[in-house]
């Protein structure tokens, strides 16, 4: 969300602290015994599962928080345990200050259907709906008229692209056309909170990238508050505010798509960020040089080098880094530029 307040200064929407999910018998009791911190030995030694281990995370008003991670890392899970589709077996989880897990079946039902959107990688329409009943089958789930429900309907269709589709049925539908009814759905009840699973990965590259587009373009219109799964790297650091890398049941870092890749925590992100380009990631601020000089232009601080490479490195002066109230706080020169294109950082020294 861009509305000039930073990640870290917006009030927390969503929180999770200490959450376990272990699979198998008596679980429970296994944590309680351990204190509820066992180990992985602990773990196998008594034939459990840790699909999610010791998680937790703040996501804030208005962010897209991304949690990745290999197939099998836990995130799908996590996830689930967040929307209590599953339930944890031990933490904490937070929605505007209420922890989810001491709320009874009923005031579950009515979180989900009024306060929580859900869409996942499995497109799961109704394949006896248009797109309009399809569309307006959560309204209808919450007891809302019909000419209420489908008015509502026919606002999102519009506003996911599909107007003049509201007879047609899913199998008279795109790969693409069937995820944005999807997304119209899921946004139909105005939701608080979005979770989306992987919701594009079942799509062709060029598909993939229109979604991504679209799903940018409706973020900024409607500043949700979204956890969104992915596997993608590229598309993580294209759509995250922050982002969490799971392995292993665990979260190993939580942070931007360039802290992640300048600064990793350990090994494996390290290696899961390598190769990234960083031009794609690093922000005219974390590469420039002091203020100073004649400037040909000026660039956003926080404006990524794949985006200002062309014209910064076509000019034969530096350009000047200006902050959020128009400041400058530092210049970029072509040098620069090109040594972040071919892998250096600006001492000529590998990047990292």
């Amino acid at each position: 969300m861009d509305d000039g307040v930073r990640v870290e200064n917006r009030p927390v929407k969503l929180a999770c602290r200490g959450v376990w999910k272990l699979f198998g018998a008596d679980a429970d009791g296994f944590l309680a015994r351990y204190g509820h911190a066992p180990d992985n030995a602990a773990i196998a030694a008594a034939g459990l599962i840790g699909a999610v281990r010791d998680a937790n995370i703040e996501v804030r008003q208005g962010e897209i928080f991304i949690i990745m991670g290999l197939s099998g890392s836990g995130k799908s899970t996590l996830v689930r345990c967040l929307s209590r589709l599953i339930e944890s077996t031990a933490g904490e989880i937070l929605f505007e200050g209420r922890d989810l897990l001491k709320a009874g079946e009923a005031e579950m039902i009515e979180i989900r259907r009024r306060k929580m959107g859900m869409v996942f990688q499995h497109f799961a329409l109704l394949p006896h709906m248009t797109v309009l009943g399809n569309v307006a089958f959560p309204l209808e789930v919450q007891g809302v008229d019909r000419s209420r429900r489908e008015a509502r309907a026919r606002e999102v269709i519009e506003l996911v692209g599909l107007q003049g589709r509201e007879g047609y049925y899913p199998r008279e539908l795109s790969g693409g056309q069937q995820q944005r009814v999807g997304i119209a759905r899921s946004l139909a009840v105005e939701p608080e909170l979005w979770f989306l699973d992987e919701p594009f990965s079942a799509l062709d590259p060029l598909i993939r990238r229109e979604m991504q587009d679209e799903f940018l373009r409706l973020q900024q219109m409607l500043r949700k508050t979204i956890v969104f799964i992915t596997h993608d790297f590229d598309e993580a650091i294209r759509l995250a505010d922050r982002i969490a890398i799971m392995k292993d049941g665990r979260i190993i870092q939580i942070g931007s798509p360039e802290e992640l890749v300048t600064a990793p925590a350990t090994e494996y992100v390290a290696e899961f960020t390598r190769d990234i380009p960083r031009a794609k990631v690093l922000s005219a601020a974390s590469v420039m040089l002091p203020p100073g000089g004649d400037y040909a232009g000026q660039v956003s601080a926080d404006a990524k080098i794949a985006a200002i490479a062309a014209q910064v490195e076509a000019a034969d002066r530096p350009f000047a880094v200006v902050g959020p109230d128009g400041a400058v706080v530092g210049r970029i020169d072509r040098e620069t530029v090109i040594a972040v294109l071919v892998g250096r950082d600006p001492a000529g020294r590998a990047a990292p």
